[in-house]
């Protein structure tokens, strides 16, 4: 189990003097850290199951040892991106955004479709997909690099963007910016 998480203003013990944000980063690294040690226990067992003695190949066409090798080096490579995306998350830098703020990474958008439907994402370094509740607010992880990402960045409250082609397309408004 890890026991690395440094949460954010984790010197005071009552999460009320916390920020939002503060507090919503430190949800964040919860999650990736149960995410991390998944990860870890999958690569584990891929390797105890790559070295087992009875995955060694009986004759050439005895390949669930190799594909065990396969699975192991997936895994590790699964958890050592698990842990780069822990680390890039302790690392951002707390800021509570005002409604003159551009979107950066660490900003907490409000933004609504076409259809009228809101939808709140946390922009991040990396981890996006990661999906939760927080707050009374659904949030979804998103990272600077999705086209969604790529489209908030440098926005401001207010504005307006489109994602995707003909009958793909998605028209968003920004109504909020934490």
């Amino acid at each position: 189990m890890i026991t690395e998480s440094r949460l954010i203003n984790n010197s005071t013990s009552d999460s009320e003097d916390m920020s939002y944000k503060a507090r919503l980063i430190n949800h964040i690294i919860t999650e990736l850290v149960q995410i991390h040690a998944t990860a870890l226990n999958a690569a584990k067992h891929a390797h105890a199951m790559a070295t087992d003695k009875q995955n060694i190949p009986e004759n050439k066409y005895d390949t669930l040892g190799l594909e065990s090798g396969y699975l192991a080096q997936g895994q590790a490579q699964r958890a050592a991106e698990c842990s780069a995306e822990l680390d890039a998350f302790k690392h951002i830098i707390v800021k509570d955004f005002v409604a003159q703020d551009s979107i950066t990474i660490g900003a907490l958008v409000g933004i609504v479709d076409q259809h009228e439907t809101p939808l709140w994402v946390f922009l991040a370094p990396s981890s996006g997909g990661t999906k939760f509740e927080f707050e009374g607010r659904k949030i979804m992880v998103i990272s600077a690099a999705s086209p969604l990402g790529k489209q908030l960045l440098g926005k401001e409250l207010g504005d307006e963007y489109h994602i995707g082609q003909g009958s793909h397309s998605k028209h968003y408004f920004i109504t909020d910016i934490i």
